[in-house]
């Protein structure tokens, strides 16, 4: 019996069976001559009949060596029965399905949720808590009105005093304060405390300035009343190189404990160093700084390019100690940089608040604080002074008999806004960023009016401008509790 090539005998048509092709259903692929493309191939298939597998790579495209094997044969025999392929299912076998939900769990595997889960509620209830606990900690004290002036109806003299000088004020700075309206002056409901050059026959000339003699000195010290220009060979003496303003609130307005807020634009122009500060009333404790001083703010006029920040950074500092030597405001000091900006280009609000607990500055809000002092101990104990001076002197505590830890800060101050021109006490450091004098040079006065063909130039708005100013006294009945 003829037999097929893999040995399964041959199917006899039967006589449902026809030579005639069985119709193609229609998309059955086909070819342009209406032939089956299953019919009538040269290349014979491993498949019962004498069609074309279309699915077979086309002799062709075939690598000639896929067309013999070992046995001769152009198709290679598979092992297995009849020489058919074996069939590998990747249906699952029964059994080998995987059911974890029916699988006993582990008891203690619930922990991995319940743990982070009790870790974040408890750190939810600490925030809470501690939000809760400093919300209850903030000091809410009542204030009442000492002075609220916006300049809209001028200086009023029954609270601004206009200081006059010619002695540098301490820190051997090179203007003159002057009374008269060119300085310090009210322009569109502003305060203006303006810089201005000194007349050259004076600086230049053999000159004196004697405010003593026509009686508008401020000061009871000779040396700040009376200044002298003599161009003796040899000689450094100059009268103060420029003009400027220094007004105070000493008659009019002065507190003990509260707050503090004067709104201002700062000046531009080297070497000018504006000031909103504090001093006591009384010299309680003994003299400057033993009393203290408060500094609510200080900047310079130079831009952002000085070495020790110009008109971009405002600085805070109490000054206390026991004698100039040692004091300690390098303690309670701190600046604020403006964000993006100067202090020049736009007015600001810098505050104090100031209670027996604590003292603090700040810009604009209460929340950007500049400077921050706990009176939670004693502030001789804070600076930690020496026993004695270089002299050999010995230091004593001057504060401890009140029994108060803010101590020499619980007298009343009195409010004072100046610009003032360069120094000799070291707030404009040597050989720095072109600095045209050296703070211990007696020609110190002398160099820096040499120069101002360099500096005078950047004055484009050499004034502090000021548009209001409010002081409110702590009231709650409790301040020395």
């Amino acid at each position: 019996m003829e037999q097929n090539f893999d040995g399964r005998p041959p199917v006899v048509p039967s006589a449902a069976t026809s030579s005639a092709p069985t119709p193609l259903r229609p998309g059955t692929p086909n070819t342009d001559d209406n032939r089956n493309i299953f019919e009538g191939t040269d290349t014979a298939s491993n498949a019962p009949g004498t069609g074309t597998n279309p699915f077979v790579s086309p002799d062709a495209s075939r690598p000639a060596s896929s067309f013999e094997s070992s046995s001769g044969s152009p198709y290679e025999e598979r092992p297995g029965v009849g020489g058919q392929r074996y069939f590998h299912s990747r249906l699952v076998k029964k059994g080998e399905i995987e059911k974890p939900w029916l699988e006993k769990v582990d008891p203690k595997e619930k922990w991995v949720t319940i743990m982070p889960l009790l870790g974040i509620l408890l750190g939810l209830a600490i925030s809470g808590f501690l939000i809760w606990d400093g919300m209850r900690s903030v000091v809410h004290h009542k204030y009442c009105p000492v002075l609220d002036e916006d300049f809209s109806n001028g200086l009023d003299p029954s609270i601004w005093t206009k200081e006059v000088q010619v002695g540098g004020f301490g820190n051997g700075e090179f203007e003159q304060t002057t009374g008269g309206d060119s300085n310090v002056f009210v322009e569109n409901g502003h305060l203006m405390i303006k810089a201005t050059l000194q007349d050259a026959n004076l600086v230049e000339k053999n000159n004196v300035i004697n405010l003593l003699k026509d009686g508008t000195c401020t000061s009871k010290d000779y040396y700040s009343c009376v200044a002298a220009t003599n161009t003796t060979n040899g000689n450094s003496s100059v009268v103060p190189p420029t003009l400027s303003g220094r007004i105070n609130t000493f008659k009019g307005a002065k507190i003990k404990y509260g707050r503090v807020e004067v709104t201002a634009k700062l000046p531009v122009g080297d070497w000018l160093w504006p000031a909103i500060w504090m001093l006591p009333v009384n010299d309680t404790y003994g003299p400057w700084p033993s009393s203290g001083e408060i500094d609510i703010m200080e900047s310079r006029g130079n831009n952002h390019t000085y070495s020790q920040g110009g008109n971009n950074i405002a600085s805070s500092a109490l000054h206390w100690g026991p004698d100039p030597a040692n004091d300690a405001w390098w303690k309670t000091n701190n600046k604020r940089k403006a964000l993006h900006t100067t202090y020049s280009a736009e007015f600001n609000t810098f505050g104090l608040e100031w209670s027996q607990k604590y003292l603090f500055t700040y810009i604009n809000s209460r929340l950007l604080q500049v400077t921050y002092t706990n009176f939670n101990k004693p502030m001789w104990k804070r600076g930690a002074f020496p026993d004695s001076t270089a002299n050999g002197t010995r230091l004593v505590d001057i504060w401890s008999s009140t029994g108060r830890d803010n101590t020499p800060f619980d007298t009343e101050f009195y409010l004072i806004l100046n610009l003032a021109v360069g120094g000799t006490n070291g707030w404009f450091e040597d050989g720095m960023s072109g600095k045209p004098w050296l703070d211990h040079s007696p020609n110190a006065k002398k160099d820096f009016w040499n120069a101002r063909d360099t500096w005078y130039p950047t004055w484009t708005q050499p004034q502090l401008e000021v548009s209001r100013v409010v002081i409110t006294q702590q009231c709650d009945g409790d301040e020395e509790l």
